[in-house]
Parts: structure tokens; sequence; C-alpha cells
């Protein structure tokens, strides 16, 4: 990940020079890595967000296993018990798969990270099975003391933390950002890796304010909505990675303007994102979060502010 603020970063302070507006057009749609080096993490990322695809399919499918677990609480027998188990430990192994780890490259392929982490912790937030599932897993391997080699004490351990948290996938990448702005012990570079999320962030809002830039999108249907989740998840992490967050008067990230954007879309389609901001961040309750900011975060009307 350190690699990714090493390079969006890489002309110093240039990132803070952008002109106000932000009037900057991300090909999103045709980015390419051009160095030997952003060709060898750029083709890393890629294979691993392939992977993410996998991921998100068996999340989306995941159909619970609260029948199995009744009849194998209400009648138990190995059968049941096995029966159980395979169905409520299908997806937590495939899950496994720690994406925050990796070097990651490149702008685009940073936006498609944040996606995944979007999409990632939306669809574990509406299939409580999951969790639900995993803690029945997880009691019956502490039972079995490892004698099953299908149950795994310490996989289930490990894992129990992950599952746990509201928003999983956030947690780890914040945590893995936090970890690389920690062990800087230059300023400058420690602003610059803040600097790139805001401008970021501040990119996306314009590119879906501007008709101008919004006319160069080839597919506006799937890039806006792309750009829409990319601009969300960067104001999520920026907010917990960033000393007083994203909401705060003196943060660089233009939170009215995404709410504005968000507004300006038909409900189904952003309803998720507005919760995203409301129930994920870490500081839109803080009391330097001005009540005007507060106000369009959590009205419900769709009238634009």
């Amino acid at each position: 990940m350190g690699n990714i603020f090493r390079l969006l970063a890489r002309d110093g302070e240039a990132c803070c020079a952008l002109p106000p507006k932000y009037d900057v057009f991300v090909d999103f749609e045709n980015a390419a890595p051009v160095t030997p080096d952003e060709t060898l993490l750029y083709e890393e990322a890629e294979s691993l967000l392939k992977e993410s695809l996998s991921v998100l399919g068996d999340l989306q499918n995941y159909k619970g296993a609260s029948k199995e677990i009744r009849e194998a609480i209400g009648k138990p027998s190995p059968q049941n018990t096995i029966r159980c188990l395979e169905c409520s430990s299908s997806f937590p192994s495939k899950a496994e798969t720690k994406f925050w780890t990796r070097d990651k490259l490149l702008l685009n392929t940073f936006a498609k990270i944040l996606e995944f982490v979007l999409k990632f912790d939306e669809l574990k937030l509406v299939n409580p099975a999951l969790q639900n599932d995993f803690a029945y897993y997880r009691r019956t391997t502490q039972k079995s003391k490892n004698r099953d080699p299908f149950l795994n004490i310490d996989m289930a351990a490990s894992m129990s933390p992950f599952f746990g948290h509201a928003a999983p996938m956030l947690k780890s990448i914040s945590s893995c950002v936090e970890y690389y702005i920690a062990r800087e012990d230059d300023p400058s570079k420690t602003r610059r890796a803040l600097d790139t999320l805001s401008v970021m962030a501040n990119i996306c809002v314009r590119m879906l304010d501007s008709p101008n830039l919004k006319a160069r999108i080839r597919h506006p249907e799937e890039t806006e909505c792309f750009i829409l989740r990319v601009m969300t998840a960067v104001i999520i992490l920026y907010d917990h990675v960033h000393p007083v967050g994203a909401f705060a008067k003196s943060s660089d990230v233009n939170v009215k303007g995404c709410v504005r954007v968000l507004r300006d879309q038909e409900k189904s389609r952003v309803e998720s994102l507005m919760n995203a901001l409301r129930y994920t961040t870490k500081h839109v309750n803080d009391v330097s979060t001005p009540k005007s900011t507060k106000a369009i975060c959590f009205s419900r009307s769709l009238v634009n502010i």
C-alpha cells in the first residue's frame, strides 16, 4: 500500500497546487501503467482485483445456514454438525485473501480497491447470517479442540475480529494507511499521503459536477456509478486516517460537494452510499463538525441543499 502513496504523491507538493475547482479528468476507463515498476505492481494488483470479484460473488450469493444450525442444535449428531459446518464455512474460507497487505499502484487501481472495500462492507452489512454462522463455526471449533482437521481453531480465532467488525474491509485498509503514515519520519510525506486522499475525493466530486468533464466519460452509466462509490469510499477512508477527519471546517475534503453530487442521483442509486457516510465515518458527529454539514449528511430529503 505504501507504493501507491509514493507514486501518487511523487510530485511533492504538486498535488496541493491543483486549482481550487480541481478541473482534472481522470480516465478511469482506460488507465494504464507507464514505467516497468508501475507495470509490475499494476499487474499484481489487477490479479488480486480479479479474485475480489469472486469474493464479492460468494458474499452476495451466501444464503446462510440458519436451518442447518437449528437442526444441529435441536438434534445433535455428527451428520447434522458436519452438514451445518459445510454450509457456514463456505464463505469465510474464501474471504481470507488479504488484499490490504499487498503493494498497490496507480490511482485507477487504488480506486478499484476502494470500490471493492465499499462493496464488501455493504454486502456484509445486509447479510447478518454470515456473522451468526461464523459464530456457530467458531463455537464448534473450540469444542473440537482441533481433533477434526475440518475445524481449525487458529484460523477461526484470527478471523473472528475481522468478521466481528461492522466494516471489516474499511477497518483493514484504514489500518494499512495508518501504518504507512506512522512509519514515515518525514512530515511532508505524511502530508502528501493525506493530500492524495483529499485531492482524489475532490477530483471525483468535480468530475461528476462539471458538465465538461462528465461529457468526456464514454460509458456514463457504469463509470459514474464507479466514481460515486470511489468518491464515497475515499472520503470515509480519509475521515478514519486524518487526525481531525473529513468533516471539520478545516478539512481539505469537499464533503458538501460530495453530498450534493449524491443527492443529484436517483435515491436507489446512492442510498447505501449516503448511509455509509452517515454511519461508517469516524468524525461526522464530532463537535467540530459544522451543523450545516451534519444537516446535509443526515437529511433524508433528496432535495438539493
